[in-house]
């Protein structure tokens, strides 16, 4: 492990001499030497003293190489803008130095460091790189959403140090039956996640942000609340029988109800945005149900969501390069300019909305089956959800790719390799790691 960290270390400085297209070679070489660099077994690889992978941080952190890789080949136009890309280039790969961290700590007070250090970086992406005036409003949501339940979440920490007198998450074997303790302690990664009625800085930021924020905030950063409750979900075992159907509840209703705002966004960023919560929120029921195809399902799903809603993002960003527009009603008819990126919407709305083979069905079967499992009463918004997210997927798709386009369209460039290369490179894994999907049962 780390080496990576040394590799990357090196790199920062590199950032401001050697060639872009030279750096991202490097960061896709970096993901391509992770992958065969670990041991599908139960045990621990890479380990040091703080820092190791079991197989639920080696899945985050590869998933964080492979898109790191993407947002630089993705953000190509600042490059030949010449819009500050050296700065540009640096944060991406100090977000990347961070991420690994927080993926790979073995402890948990490190953890929580990491997790509020990789707010910065993308807070600078965001107000430095994004489109309208609003993105400093999107980037003081994004700071104080955090940041206000972190405070707690700290003297938590502490708390359980006390308690404990360890942070190792391995050798945190005590049951915590405090109400106060479980909130302050997991409702950063309620927020993260992010869990309905906390979820409003979401589309604000990923509206405002660059393609590479949007990228690095559905494929990484809501990953990480995620990652958290998993690590310390097992704190909370006895509590959490008790209480987790209420935060189960509100998670399966705010699916439902984002679903349906979903049908009536008019911005492409802000349907996928609102897509990404209402996915999320399955992960976080699954993960609270506390049972192991909870687990196992909220793996894969956060897997493939990272994958899928950083395609569609990125989809959305080529035809907002051409057509100067995201909106889903100036932006019709796009099977009659552009037909090649029309297959690419089709592929991806088709993830999105769980068809088979993609690994998105995968991990919606078995979170619905750890879910009835828990009660049976989740069943009725489960269909709800799954019927809504074909629904906005389908709408999305049919109303940007038919009827007549826009007569105010009148030049639009060719697509070109990079871009069939970024989409490819989001929808092979996508679809391809179902086959190896076994593997995602020895987490646990």
């Amino acid at each position: 492990m780390m080496a990576f960290f040394c590799g990357i270390l090196f790199l920062i400085p590199l950032t401001f001499l050697i060639n872009f297209w030279m750096l991202v070679l490097i960061l896709l070489s970096f993901s391509f030497m992770f992958s065969v660099s670990f041991s599908f077994d139960y045990s621990y690889s890479m380990l040091t003293y703080l820092f190791g992978l079991d197989l639920i941080g080696y899945v985050m952190v590869l998933l964080t190489f492979w898109l790191c890789s993407l947002m630089m080949i993705a953000s190509v136009k600042i490059h030949w803008e010449k819009d500050y890309s050296d700065l540009f280039n640096l944060m991406l790969m100090c977000l990347l130095l961070v991420l690994l961290m927080v993926f790979s700590s073995l402890n948990l007070f490190i953890f929580y460091l990491f997790f509020e250090v990789s707010l910065i970086p993308t807070l600078i992406l965001i107000i430095g790189w994004g489109y309208q005036p609003e993105r400093l409003e999107a980037g003081i949501y994004l700071l104080f959403y955090t940041l206000i339940v972190s405070l707690p979440m700290m003297i938590s920490i502490f708390y359980c140090y006390g308690v404990l007198s360890t942070m190792i998450f391995n050798l945190m074997d005590l049951q915590l039956s405090n109400f106060l303790i479980y909130l302050c302690m997991n409702m950063v990664f309620f927020v993260k996640i992010p869990m309905f009625f906390v979820h409003l800085w979401l589309p604000k930021a990923h509206v405002e942000a660059p393609v590479a924020g949007s990228m690095i905030l559905a494929g990484i950063m809501l990953k990480l609340g995620g990652y958290g409750l998993m690590r310390l979900m097992k704190l909370f075992m006895i509590l959490g029988l008790k209480i987790n159907l209420i935060f189960i509840s509100i998670s399966l209703l705010g699916g439902f109800l984002i679903s349906m705002i979903c049908m009536r966004q008019s911005d492409m960023k802000s349907l996928i945005a609102y897509s990404s919560v209402a996915h999320m929120g399955l992960v976080l029921s699954g993960i609270l149900t506390m049972n192991i195809w909870g687990f196992w399902g909220s793996l894969v799903m956060m897997l493939a969501h990272g994958l899928c809603s950083s395609g569609l993002f990125c989809l959305t960003n080529i035809i907002y390069e051409r057509t100067q527009s995201r909106s889903i009603y100036l932006n019709k008819g796009l099977m009659n300019i552009i037909p090649s990126i029309s297959l690419w919407w089709f592929l991806f709305c088709s993830s999105n909305m769980a068809a088979p083979p993609s690994l998105n069905l995968l991990g919606e079967v078995i979170l619905i089956t750890s879910l009835i499992t828990f009660s049976w009463l989740t069943m009725w918004f489960l269909s709800l959800i799954s019927f809504f997210s074909a629904a906005y997927s389908l709408f999305l798709f049919s109303y940007t790719q038919h009827g007549s386009y826009n007569s105010g369209i009148y030049s639009l460039t060719q697509v070109n390799l990079r871009e069939y290369l970024l989409l490819v490179m989001h929808w092979l894994p996508l679809n391809l790691l179902v086959l190896m999907s076994e593997n995602f049962t020895l987490c646990i």
